[in-house]
């Protein structure tokens, strides 16, 4: 008996469930509501053939195995690939879901999603925040942008901003949640001031690899009060940020990376401080440090 497309969604939000660990529902329920084949565009759907953990380029992808196209090959947990040559991919479901998990998202949110993609795992955010709640996706590659809108176009609670790749990073306002999607040389101190009293901020802070991603650690921050939790969720391999990493500070993030000083966050220190050995990543106004939380805040977001 062939699996209808429900009973293939249930399938995949439970292996999702399954893979990464999901603890909330509400998770889990989004992956079984939004159809995936959607945002991927048409068929043939390109596949990674090593690793989905490695960073793709062109070589790692194929077309899939199915000669009928059938959407149902999409519900697995797998990487999509959306153009492979510059090593862009839909992201690998369960990660992604442990991410998101992580967020600790709830009706009403307001998040923000910077490197949207084609808009997948935003639809699954907005599934959760409901519609009293609502998500900001941005984009900087015009042709997945775009994509993004149209496929994101029945959700009254979603806005896409697309970028350029020169242009100022785009300012989302105040937010419960920040969800940063593309790797990082170091967190923007502008996320931290848009963080609203209990937010949370995911951002990967990565060593360059490839010319297309790296490698490296999920930075967790939280807000409570006047001060900036921080800890690490675990390993990351993915692709970088187009014009928000900093050259300067690659030596910096490799060094944190290679001594593994990264698991050693507690908290981001906003003050402005001579450099001890409590930094993990030294950088005005975003200070990665092993010290327990401190109430110390940059003078706007203090007065917000």
């Amino acid at each position: 008996m062939t699996a209808t497309m429900d009973d293939c969604l249930r399938f995949y939000a439970e292996e999702v469930r399954l893979a990464g660990t999901i603890n909330s529902r509400a998770v889990v329920e989004a992956f079984g509501r939004v159809p995936r084949e959607k945002f991927m565009g048409p068929p043939p759907w390109q596949i990674p053939v090593f690793n989905p953990r490695s960073m793709a380029d062109d070589k790692n992808f194929k077309p899939t195995y199915s000669s009928t196209n059938d959407p149902r090959d999409l519900y697995h947990n797998i990487l999509i690939g959306l153009d492979p040559p510059k090593g862009l991919n839909n992201g690998h479901p369960s990660s992604l879901a442990y991410w998101i998990d992580a967020l600790e998202l709830k009706p009403g949110d307001r998040v923000y999603h910077l490197g949207c993609g084609v808009g997948y795992y935003t639809a699954i955010m907005a599934e959760i925040v409901g519609t009293s709640g609502s998500v900001v996706g941005s984009e900087v590659h015009a042709e997945l942008g775009a994509r993004a809108r149209d496929n994101l176009a029945g959700y009254k609670n979603v806005t896409v901003e697309v970028g350029e790749d020169n242009a100022a990073p785009f300012d989302p306002g105040d937010c419960d949640a920040i969800f940063v999607n593309a790797g990082m040389t170091h967190i923007l101190p502008m996320w931290l001031d848009r963080l609203r009293e209990a937010g949370r901020m995911l951002v990967p802070l990565t060593a360059s690899v490839t010319p297309a991603g790296g490698h490296g650690v999920m930075a967790k921050i939280v807000r409570s009060g006047g001060q900036l939790s921080a800890e690490t969720t675990g390993p990351v391999g993915i692709f970088s940020a187009v014009g928000l990493r900093d050259e300067s500070f690659e030596e910096s993030i490799q060094a944190a990376i290679k001594s593994q000083k990264l698991s050693g966050m507690k908290s981001v220190r906003r003050d402005a401080h001579e450099p001890t050995d409590t930094c993990i990543l030294h950088v005005m106004g975003a200070c990665l440090s092993s010290m327990e939380m401190v109430g110390v805040e940059s003078p706007d977001a203090a007065a917000r």
